[in-house]
C-alpha cells in the first residue's frame, strides 16, 4: 500500500496569548512506495512523531491530504485507516497472556469482519510464529524480557494484515544487543510481510541499516530523503551532513580562493571552477590518508586502537567541534610523543557548504 502525502501541515496554537504557534510538520510532500520500509530520522522535536500521528489518524492535519494507495483517509479515524501501531512504550495488558493481548484488536472486528476464537486463535499464532514468540502464549508480560515483550507489541499491530505499519521509536526501551538483533528481526518481518512500514528513530544508524529510503527532518522540515547510503554520501546540507555518520562528520572554517579549498594557511583540495567565498568544509572520519607530505597539518591530541581501525584524535585551530577524529587503517604507525599528524584528503569525502546559507557548494 503505497502512503501519499500532499502539502501536509500541522500547527499547534500556542498555550498563551502571548506564546506563538508552533508548527511541527511544514508542507511536507511525499509518496511513500508500495510494500518499503522507510526511515523517518531526525532530532527530537523534529517532527518526525507528529508526521506518524497525522498519518495514524491520532492527529488531525491543519492543511494537506494523506492518501492510502488512491483513498483519502485524512478524515478517516484511525480504527479505519488499518494501520498497525507500535509504540516506544509496549503498552501490553499486564492481566492478560500473550495470546490474549495478541487477539485483543480482533475482539473488536464488528460485522462481516468479525471472526470465531478459533479463527482468532490461528491469527495469533501465526503472528507469533513471524516473530518468533510462539512457545511463549501462555505468559504473561511480566515474565517476558523487554524484546520478547517489544515482540508482542509487534504481533498485535501485525495480527490485523494492516495496510500500513507505523512504528514510533521501538527500540529506544532495549540494550544495545537487544535493539541490534531487534532491528534485524523487524527487517526480517518487513520484508516476510510486504506491509509498507514507517519507522520513527533519532538513531540515524538504526534507521540507515534497515530502511529503504529515510526521510531527514528538521524543524517539520524535510531537509532529504534518498536511500541510507546516498543521502550520507551526498548531503544536501551542513545539517544532513552532520547528523549521518559515526563519528560524526569534521567540519571547519575555511574558504574557496583562487580555485583551492584553504583551512587556515594551507590550500587542502582543488575547487577549479568554483567562486571564492566562505565555506564549511566537512570532512568524513575515513577521509583523511595519513600522509608525512600531504597538505593538511593537525596537532596530535591521541591515537585510540580499535582492532581493525585506529581513531587519530587531533585538534586545528579551524575545527568547530572539540577534536577531530580521523579512522585510518591500523597499518598506519604513529610515533610516541608525535606532536603533529599530516593528511592528504579523499576528495569524495570532503563536502563544501555556503558559510551562511549551510547549502552544498
Amino acid at each position: 500500500m503505497k502512503v501519499v502525502l500532499e502539502d501536509l501541515t500541522k500547527i499547534f496554537p500556542s498555550r498563551n496569548k502571548k506564546g506563538a504557534e508552533v508548527t511541527a510538520v511544514d508542507h511536507f510532500n511525499f509518496e511513500i512506495p508500495d510494500g518499503q520500509l522507510i526511515g523517518l530520522l531526525g532530532p527530537s522535536g523534529c517532527g518526525k512523531s507528529t508526521t506518524l500521528n497525522l498519518i495514524s489518524g491520532l492527529e488531525s492535519p491543519t492543511s494537506g491530504r494523506i492518501l492510502f494507495g488512491d483513498e483519502d483517509v485524512t478524515d478517516l479515524p484511525p480504527e479505519a485507516r488499518g494501520i498497525g501501531l507500535v509504540f516506544q512504550n509496549y503498552a501490553l495488558y499486564p492481566h492478560l497472556t500473550v495470546e490474549e493481548n495478541i487477539i485483543f484488536p480482533l475482539q473488536n472486528l464488528k460485522g462481516s469482519r468479525k471472526m470465531t476464537k478459533e479463527a482468532m486463535h490461528e491469527k495469533a499464532v501465526e503472528a507469533a510464529k513471524l516473530v518468533q514468540i510462539d512457545t511463549l502464549m501462555e505468559r504473561k508480560p511480566k515474565e517476558l524480557s523487554g524484546g520478547q515483550q517489544q515482540r508482542v507489541a509487534i504481533a498485535r499491530a501485525l495480527v490485523k494484515i494492516p495496510r500500513v505499519l507505523l512504528l514510533d521509536e521501538p527500540l529506544s526501551n532495549l540494550d544495545a544487543r537487544l535493539r541490534l538483533q531487534t532491528r534485524e528481526e523487524l527487517r526480517r518481518i518487513q520484508r516476510e510481510t510486504g506491509v509498507t512500514t514507517i519507522f520513527v528513530t533519532h538513531d540515524q544508524e538504526e534507521a540507515m541499516s534497515i530502511s529503504d529510503l529515510i526521510i531527514v527532518m528538521k524543524e517539520g522540515r524535510v531537509q532529504q530523503i534518498g536511500k541510507p547510503q546516498d543521502v550520507y554520501d551526498d548531503p544536501a546540507n551542513l545539517f544532513v551532513a552532520m547528523f549521518l555518520g559515526t563519528p560524526q562528520i569534521n567540519v571547519f572554517e575555511g574558504e574557496i580562493r583562487g580555485g583551492k579549498v584553504w583551512i587556515g594557511d594551507e590550500a587542502v583540495l582543488d575547487a577549479e571552477g568554483k567562486a571564492d567565498r566562505a565555506i564549511w568544509v566537512g570532512i568524513r572520519p575515513e577521509g583523511f590518508v595519513p600522509d608525512p607530505k600531504g597538505p593538511f597539518t593537525c596537532q596530535m591530541d591521541r591515537v585510540e586502537v580499535m582492532g581493525r581501525d585506529v581513531s587519530v584524535v587531533s585538534t586545528h585551530p579551524k575545527m568547530t567541534g572539540r577534536n577531530i577524529r580521523s579512522i585510518v587503517s591500523a597499518e598506519n604507525r604513529f610515533e610516541p610523543g608525535q606532536e603533529e599528524v599530516r593528511f592528504s584528503l579523499k576528495p569524495y569525502k570532503v563536502f563544501l557548504f555556503d558559510r551562511e546559507s549551510e547549502e552544498r557548494v
